[in-house]
């Protein structure tokens, strides 16, 4: 098993530490023993959650947070050319480093499974983590969400197992050599660095293509994108492919789903025979997820009725319809979900687990970019909740486009028969929340920017 540090990675600073991505290497590499050091824009739990495992973490980006002694920086792609301590890296030849390639250089001589998929790679690669965990693997992970279980994103482990979130927005996936590689879904997103599905195909075949020789795919047998991309993988003579999903002829047939509530029961057949085990989460994306993480297990020669066993111990990752609580009868659930098809899930998921709840919904688009290309799918999409409350973008990375705003998506919503109330200043939203709600509804806070800090303050004001 290797765990050691590379020696580039011994004293290294990372710029904008507290994201999810950057802040999950950095707390692995202290983990090793590595002396760590970053920035962030702000303070943060992670930031204090760095500091606890011995990292240093100072808040703003200035050039002298760079110390002189730094063996690399790590950047994501978010980070802009102009970043002071960019400009220090190189009058100091510190090499810069992309946080694939310092992943990439984590998992080196492990087993590798890379979770990747334009939907739901969080939540796979989380339940495959509490699952190895649970049986005593020890695996390592990076993950780009917090687990409510452990509380972290990121783990260092004395097991030969590491699992990882592979990201295609950026095409950083491609740097990656799993044993086991997971493809959920292929769909057009991150329209600031696509052009075209067939760009989309050529990045996911790039990333199955690294599968170590004799390592397994484990693909959707129902998601269009996905059978395309099987076709066009097949050929790969090094590569077992195995596919999962309702389709009869899937590898892994999903036989069954049924709500239990917040919960969903899920019948498998596999290699002839049923398996049935528990979902701690509602919504059929879901139980397709950890069906792929299932066979992911399986393909490393773990046993399959000891893993599905396992996989009920997964109760969530925060932000993924993650129950904030309840006040006068209102329960609060905070949804991660920015692209179309997600908010159409996780908005049918809550229909399937509270049928006879009125859903309110609170989005916040997330990026100018794919608001401008999906504007009138989130639109629709919203069409499925009773009310829905909709923010101004959350820019994130991305500067202003004219022209796009918030109101491509609520003419469209308004166009699918959508109740919907525009809120140009966030702080007044739990008041307008309050106003809308009644005992027994359901409220869901959507989006991947802020709209998250909004689930306890709509608590309070429900309590008053």
């Amino acid at each position: 098993m290797a765990s050691a540090i590379p020696t580039a990675m011994e004293r290294p600073h990372f710029i904008g530490i507290g994201g999810a991505g950057m802040s999950g290497i950095a707390k692995i590499l202290a983990q090793r023993g590595a002396q760590v050091a970053g920035s962030d824009a702000k303070e943060s739990a992670t930031a204090e959650a760095l500091r606890a495992l011995g990292a240093t973490v100072h808040i703003g980006h200035a050039a002298e947070h760079l110390a002189d002694d730094a063996t690399c920086v790590v950047v994501s792609s978010a980070i802009r050319a102009d970043n002071p301590e960019l400009a220090r890296a190189a009058e100091l030849s510190v090499p810069v480093v992309h946080r694939s390639d310092a992943l990439a250089s984590l998992m080196g001589g492990l087993r590798a499974i890379a979770v990747a998929g334009t939907h739901g790679k969080t939540t796979t690669t989380s339940m495959l983590a509490v699952a190895l965990t649970e049986l005593g693997l020890d695996p390592s992970y990076a993950i780009g969400g917090d687990l409510e279980g452990p509380g972290t994103n990121a783990r260092h482990g004395e097991g030969d197992i590491f699992v990882a979130e592979a990201d295609e927005s950026d095409r950083s996936f491609q740097k990656y050599d799993p044993e086991v590689a997971i493809v959920l879904n292929v769909e057009l997103d991150h329209h600031a660095n696509y052009a075209s599905m067939d760009e989309i195909y050529d990045s996911f075949e790039t990333f199955v293509g690294k599968v170590r020789p004799g390592g397994t795919l484990v693909i959707a047998a129902d998601q269009p994108g996905a059978v395309e991309l099987t076709k066009r993988v097949r050929d790969l003579s090094s590569l077992n492919v195995v596919t999962y999903g309702e389709s009869e002829t899937a590898d892994v047939r999903v036989h069954k789903v049924t709500p239990r509530g917040l919960t969903s029961e899920v019948t498998v057949l596999l290699n002839g025979k049923f398996l049935t085990f528990t979902v701690s989460v509602p919504g059929r994306h879901y139980a397709h997820n950890a069906v792929a993480a299932l066979a992911a297990g399986v393909a490393l020669g773990i046993p399959a009725h000891n893993l599905a066993s396992a996989l009920g111990k997964y109760t969530g990752v925060k932000r993924r319809l993650q129950l904030k609580g309840e006040a006068k009868g209102v329960q609060v659930i905070d949804s991660y979900a920015h692209h179309p098809t997600e908010m159409t899930a996780d908005l049918e998921a809550m229909r399937g687990a509270a049928s006879d709840a009125r859903l309110l919904v609170v989005f916040q688009p997330h990026l100018f970019s794919r608001t401008q290309e999906l504007g009138k799918e989130m639109g629709e999409a919203l069409a499925l909740a009773d009310l829905s409350v909709v923010l101004d973008i959350y820019p994130a990375r991305e500067d202003p486009v004219p022209g796009v705003t918030s109101a491509l998506i609520i003419d469209a919503a308004k166009a699918a028969g959508a109740t919907v109330t525009a809120v140009h200043d966030k702080s007044t939203v739990p008041d307008v929340v309050a106003g809308m709600a009644a005992p027994g509804d359901l409220v869901l806070t959507m989006g991947a920017g802020d709209v998250t800090d909004l689930g306890p303050a709509i608590l309070a004001r429900l309590s008053n």
